[in-house]
């Protein structure tokens, strides 16, 4: 994934608040030797402290061959995504019509080693730890290994961790564009209101007010470099 500088998190706060709130991607794993890689849609949760993702997949699934022979994998996530036509994003010295169109969105990209947990009370555990951050309000009875309900359900299914090693964070908000064009986007933004309009705008303005509060400031009142 290309990062321009424009496009990089202010800093790690940035992309932990967002991965907090955005629970489900896509784990990319190699294939075996002759198959082609694996894209498995799943929730997951993400412990900071811990540096890991925890999730788990039906025992049937055929990615379990691949992680065991390639288990370094990367979880994508991406979301608050949006197209901008051409016109809103013209320069001020151009004519509308040859504005380049693009798409704004966040990405963040965990490039894991995978662990397969296949005993008992460690895969209740870690499926216990999914459970609390899905349902904090609770409402669903104990996972405990070889007692119900839930028990009898635990042998179908193996759980995962994947730890961290390196994260790739991207905010594609139009951060290369001037304040007057980036204004212009978010206005249009808001009037045109589609889905995923709003979070896309949010973050723009966001950033758009974290870039001009870091700018430097010259020693003459009033003016910015």
């Amino acid at each position: 994934m290309l990062i321009h500088p424009w496009d990089a998190p202010t800093d790690d706060a940035e992309w932990q608040e967002w991965l907090a709130a955005h629970d489900f991607g896509q784990l990319a794993v190699n294939g075996s030797a002759g198959e082609p890689p694996w894209v498995q849609p799943l929730h997951f949760a993400y412990d900071p402290a811990r540096r890991e993702a925890a999730t788990h997949l039906a025992r049937p699934n055929p990615i379990w061959s691949a992680l065991e022979d390639r288990p370094t994998v990367l979880l994508s996530v991406v979301d608050d995504y949006t197209f901008i036509p051409g016109p809103w994003q013209a320069d001020e010295d151009q004519p509308p019509e040859h504005g380049v169109p693009t798409s704004f969105y966040a990405a963040v990209q965990l490039i894991c080693t995978a662990h397969v947990v296949d005993d008992p009370e460690a895969k209740a555990a870690l499926v216990q730890r999914q459970t609390a951050h899905f349902q904090p309000d609770g409402g669903s009875a104990p996972i405990v290994a070889g007692e119900a309900p839930y028990g009898r359900q635990l042998p179908g299914i193996r759980g995962l961790r994947l730890e961290v090693h390196d994260i790739r964070a991207k905010f594609k908000y139009g951060g290369k564009r001037t304040e007057t064009v980036q204004h212009r986007i978010s206005e249009r933004l808001a009037e045109r209101n589609g889905p995923g309009d709003a979070a896309a705008r949010s973050h723009q303005l966001r950033r758009l007010t974290a870039a001009r509060t870091a700018a430097p400031v010259t020693d003459e009142p009033g003016t910015r470099p």
